[in-house]
């Protein structure tokens, strides 16, 4: 129950980065391996996106042979590249439209100043810092992150229809699958006790007591875990998970499987701080009525459908935009009836001009590289 998510690991699963080793001044430090429109993409950022890749599967393969491991990286490697293009893509179509997540950006980084107990921002700014990680580029990542958010949901995910006929259709034809022991889904808001004193302790009770009270006047769970909890499920709005039980400390075991769907506890006092929970869903042991699993259902045709809704308006981007990509480097997702290619610097301009007949678009890498002053 208590926010065990290292500060390090959040930042590099949040914001797909990675510190990069120092570099020594006035030394070729970038090369630019990428143009979308105006802006670039270079070694630096490709390799960011790598040490967060190779964080992502080991985490998600942790029990894997070396040999399950090294394959998992090679395939997610292939579409390093064409991830990169599709959130500068998306970034740009997020201004283009007028989108602003500077209140967001503010809240999340104020969320995770929280769940890392910060005191400030100042001291925030410092712990990154001290991961070797640019300030200012990791909020620009996590700006760029919430852009690409909001823009999905605007363009594509608000326009994945799911009919009741389609949950109805896929209830039938995987019943078996939702055959499920007794069990409750739950969710949490979480006050830290971690490093305070009595009268923090105190403070840190009433907190929690407040939200709760909050909650059951009315205002949203969700939202106010979003806010205000101190656990590391904050960002989804307090969500554990499905638990059977046997799974769950004794303790909480006994309150949670007397709840019905929408009960919350009272406040419970654990060792690192105060906590309540809500039983989102309550499932009975044997074949679940459609209504328990509605929402799964609606996620699992959503997830169905929005991956190829975004390969084609990333797609429809790409025909929109202009993409240079380096020689030597490949964006799997590129447009195949608008090639275009760069040809290598030096090229006369009769070769330059023979070369991109028939192209729409010509930017030219130059030296390819940039320097640091």
């Amino acid at each position: 129950m208590k926010p065990t998510t290292s500060l390090l690991l959040l930042f590099l699963l949040l914001l797909g980065s990675a510190s990069l080793a120092a570099q020594s001044k006035s030394v070729v430090i970038e090369e630019i391996i990428a143009r979308v429109n105006n802006e670039i993409i270079t070694t630096s950022d490709l390799a960011r996106a790598r040490s967060a890749m190779l964080e992502d599967v080991r985490a998600d393969c942790r029990d894997c042979a070396p040999a399950q491991l090294q394959a998992a990286m090679a395939e997610k490697e292939k579409t390093l590249l064409r991830d990169l293009i599709d959130q500068s893509l998306l970034v740009q179509r997020a201004k283009d439209v007028g989108i602003n997540v500077e209140t967001d950006v503010i809240r999340r980084m104020d969320q995770i100043r929280q769940q890392n107990n910060l005191k400030d921002m100042d001291e925030l700014e410092s712990k990154i810092r001290e991961l070797g990680l640019s300030f200012e580029e990791w909020k620009d990542g996590l700006r760029k992150s919430l852009l690409s958010q909001q823009i999905i949901q605007k363009e594509v995910g608000s326009k994945v229809q799911i009919g009741r006929d389609e949950i109805s259709k896929y209830y039938d034809e995987h019943k078996n699958e939702f055959h499920r022991p007794e069990q409750v889904a739950l969710r949490e808001i979480f006050v830290t006790t971690e490093g305070k004193d009595e009268a923090g302790i105190a403070e840190a009770e009433k907190k929690a007591r407040n939200l709760l009270d909050r909650v059951n006047r009315g205002d949203d769970f969700i939202e106010l875990a979003k806010r205000y909890s101190d656990g590391s499920t904050a960002q989804r709005g307090g969500e554990l998970g499905i638990f059977e039980r046997g799974q769950l400390d004794k303790s909480i075991e006994d309150l949670v499987f007397k709840l019905d769907r929408g009960q919350l506890t009272d406040i419970v006092r654990t060792k690192t701080g105060f906590l309540f929970l809500k039983v989102e869903i309550r499932y009975e042991a044997g074949i679940q009525p459609m209504d328990k699993v509605e929402g799964e259902i609606q996620n699992r045709l959503y997830f169905e459908k929005i991956e190829p809704a975004m390969r084609k308006y990333l797609t429809t981007l790409r025909e929109e935009s202009h993409i240079v990509v380096k020689p030597g480097y490949t964006d799997t997702a590129a447009v195949a009836s608008n090639p275009i290619q760069e040809v290598e610097p030096g090229a006369t301009n009769a070769e330059k001009e023979k070369e991109n007949r028939g192209r729409r678009w010509y930017w030219p890498f130059g030296s390819g590289k940039t320097e640091k002053p």
